[in-house]
């Protein structure tokens, strides 16, 4: 599987302990993100992985900034993303199975390190669960078709 990563100046250390852990456990992962600790803007990050997500260039995609939250927010903005924020691994098991979530998002300022991994660990390992989520999916995607 191929694993998308993105990150902001304040996520740089995180997001090179996450892509070690990533490929040593065996998955390909591509980096979108930068690798300064110089100030930058993480909309231009979100927007990177929500592209390569909808795009197919990668499977899934994993995006960190201080929270989570504005990256993420910027990734949704992309046609056909769903990234979620979370914060353990109970959030990110639903967000697969029951909204199909393609990104994971997470905050480097808010989590450490071992959290982190669970987390992805937990997002990685869930499949979509379909049947009624599917119904549930197609609502939120009509939204942004209809916009």
């Amino acid at each position: 599987m191929k694993i998308g990563i993105a990150n902001d100046h304040s996520a740089v250390d995180m997001k090179k302990q996450v892509v070690e852990y990533l490929v040593e456990k065996g998955y390909e992962v591509v980096n979108y993100g930068t690798d300064s600790y110089e100030s930058c803007p993480y909309p231009k990050y979100g927007e990177k992985i929500g592209k390569a997500v909808a795009d197919g260039e990668v499977d899934l995609g994993v995006a960190i900034c201080g929270t989570g939250l504005g990256i993420s927010m910027a990734a949704n903005k992309v046609h056909g993303v769903r990234a979620a924020v979370c914060s353990e691994p109970y959030t990110a098991k639903m967000a697969r199975e029951h909204n199909n979530a393609n990104v994971i998002a997470f905050g480097a300022r808010v989590i450490g390190i071992e959290m982190a991994k669970m987390i992805l660990d937990t997002f990685l390992g869930a499949e979509f669960l379909g049947g009624r989520h599917q119904d549930r999916v197609d609502m939120i995607m009509a939204i942004e078709e209809n916009q």
